[in-house]
């Protein structure tokens, strides 16, 4: 099993420069710009799919002055990034951290656009916190990747992380964001698109029949298909199924890593460093449970099973300080029984004709606010008043054949439904008959949605100001006005769907210096061991500034981290 002839009669089982542990976006960026800088790197992941949480996501990134933004017009500044950053991250991120990744990002996505066949556009998507000083209301900050071609990848693809359910058609053909906007509002022309991309996943032939997988790869699996093909030309390995079990700490450094590989215990040495990139504790229900309680359920997070924190408490006990385990990243979320995640709503809180109401049937947010803000208000609501897990999207027929609910789709009959959806689905044909299906006061309900209707006839909503900001109104339907994001809902049947609050991960972690070195409790440096993504506390704190903001940082950091270790941050 050993690559090295002499590393066993040294204690080792085998030896590399740089050895990565986890293989989603920020950890395989990191042994692609060591192995590129000629350190021997190799990857190992815990689960049997590779590509993490970054792989299920929708890819972006959050990147201040880029090129991308640069050519398609927008001139950012980046004191005026650390200042928008800086505002909203939490007091104890240091300047250093925040200072690194606003200084550092544009020169990874250079380097990204440079050596791999990853290919990124800069997108008008306002910052969610656009209003702020130093914040973007045109956006070209969040960055989406194009299309890739999975084909590229061999038998690789077979092996890749599917996308998130709530970011493909179906639960397994892959869409872009402008093929789910024309699907979202049935453009000229959705239908044909439609048949196009079925055509295609369907015809995938003699593919088709050893593997699920869609081959056109998009968001986050575009990403990280991207990256592993540049590490399979780098001649880069990446073991899975190969579970860390421990770091190995001598005479004051990380020396390697014990690692369960092949159905046996292996030492590996590291001889430059080790790369934690192996996510946070999203589905550790006892680590939650001890730091997290505000975000206490493991199963409605969107973060991957393998996310269990392992790597987190290998740091803590060679010493690494930690930060902010209270944080995640937070969001309402769907969950259809028998599913192994939630569903992230982004989209369809900000269409017209829906409101969110609490177990007491009133409405106590701005429905259509980033989904950060709104899962954190759902769980402050929750630890305060426990009325609020779940809560209830409720919706009127026009709105229902419109547009999606989450898992629910337009068009097709409620008995055609997935099994799973069909037992969350609410159904009334009066707004007191679905109070009484889902528990509510009818009273209060048919209060508060008189309340609503009131103002959005007149496209307001004077108690939350839903649709006011350039974020609310992105995900509006804009062919309404004078407000995208509402309408009064008025035609029976009604329906209501439970929502929860939840989050994509934890973020949260081990305590880093700006050059991702993972740090001690004294604020020293581990010799040999660096963390990146939701292994690290974000240098975000507890906020989230715009879409892209977890995988930005995550990448950044790793090309970070590999200079360090290399020796090219000199």
């Amino acid at each position: 099993m050993s690559s090295n002839p002499d590393s066993t009669a040294n204690g080792w089982d085998d030896e590399v420069d740089v050895l990565v542990v986890g293989s989603g976006a920020g950890g395989m960026l990191s042994a692609l710009v060591a192995a590129t800088n000629h350190a021997k790197v190799l990857i190992i992941e815990k689960a049997a799919l590779w590509g993490g949480t970054s792989a299920t996501s929708g890819g972006g990134i959050w990147i201040p002055g880029s090129d991308q933004a640069r050519a398609a017009g927008f001139e950012d500044n980046l004191d005026d990034a650390f200042t928008y950053v800086r505002a909203l991250s939490a007091d104890n991120v240091p300047d250093a951290n925040i200072r690194a990744f606003v200084d550092n990002a544009a020169a990874m996505l250079r380097w990204v656009t440079a050596h791999t066949k990853v290919v990124y556009t800069a997108q008008p998507y306002p910052d969610y916190h656009a209003e702020n000083p130093g914040g973007s209301a045109t956006g070209f900050r969040t960055h989406l990747p194009e299309l890739f071609d999975g084909k590229l990848l061999g038998a690789d693809v077979k092996t890749q992380r599917f996308s998130s359910p709530a970011a493909s058609l179906f639960g397994y053909l892959n869409w872009t964001f402008s093929e789910t906007y024309l699907l979202l509002f049935r453009t000229k022309g959705w239908m044909q698109g439609l048949t196009r991309s079925l055509a295609k996943y369907w015809f995938d032939w003699p593919f088709r029949f050893g593997s699920r997988k869609d081959r056109r790869l998009t968001l986050g699996n575009a990403l990280t298909g991207g990256l592993r093909l540049a590490l399979n030309e780098a001649g880069v390995p990446l073991w899975l199924s190969t579970p860390m079990q421990d770091l190995v700490y001598e005479n004051g450094r990380v020396t390697g890593v014990i690692v369960t590989h092949g159905g046996r215990t292996m030492r590996i040495r590291a001889r430059k460093g080790v790369v934690l990139a192996a996510g946070g504790f999203d589905k550790s229900q006892a680590l939650r449970d001890a730091h997290a309680p505000l975000y206490r359920n493991a199963h409605l997070s969107g973060g991957v099973e393998s996310n269990t924190g392992d790597s987190i408490r290998a740091g803590a006990a060679v010493g690494a300080g930690t930060m902010n385990l209270q944080s995640a990243w937070a969001a309402p979320v769907f969950h259809v029984p028998g599913e192994d995640r939630g569903r992230l709503v982004t989209i369809e809180r900000a269409l017209p004709g829906c409101i969110m109401v609490n177990q007491k049937g009133q409405r106590y947010l701005n429905e259509a606010a980033s989904y950060h803000i709104v899962g954190q208000q759902m769980a402050r609501r929750e630890a305060e008043f426990g009325d609020a897990s779940p809560c209830w999207m409720v919706f009127d027929h026009r709105y229902r054949h419109s547009f999606p609910m989450g898992p629910l789709l337009p068009l097709v009959p409620d008995w055609l439904q997935a099994a799973g959806v069909r037992k969350t689905l609410k159904k009334g044909r009066t707004i007191a008959e679905l109070a009484g299906v889902i528990g509510v006061d009818p009273a209060a309900l048919a209060a508060t949605i008189a309340r609503f209707n009131q103002g959005a006839a007149v496209g307001e909503d004077p108690e939350f100001h839903r649709g006011e900001a350039a974020y609310d109104r992105m995900y509006g339907d804009y062919r309404h006005q004078p407000n995208p994001c509402l309408r009064p809902l008025t035609e029976a049947p009604f329906y209501a769907m439970p929502i929860y609050p939840g989050d994509i991960g934890t973020n949260g972690g081990l305590t880093t210096n700006a050059r991702a070195q993972v740090i001690n409790e004294a604020g020293e440096p581990i010799a040999g061991l660096y963390a990146v993504g939701n292994n690290a506390a974000s240098s975000m704190g507890e906020s989230y500034p715009g879409a892209g903001v977890t995988i930005g940082p995550a990448m950044t950091f790793g090309y970070i981290a590999a200079r360090d270790m290399t020796g090219a941050n000199a």
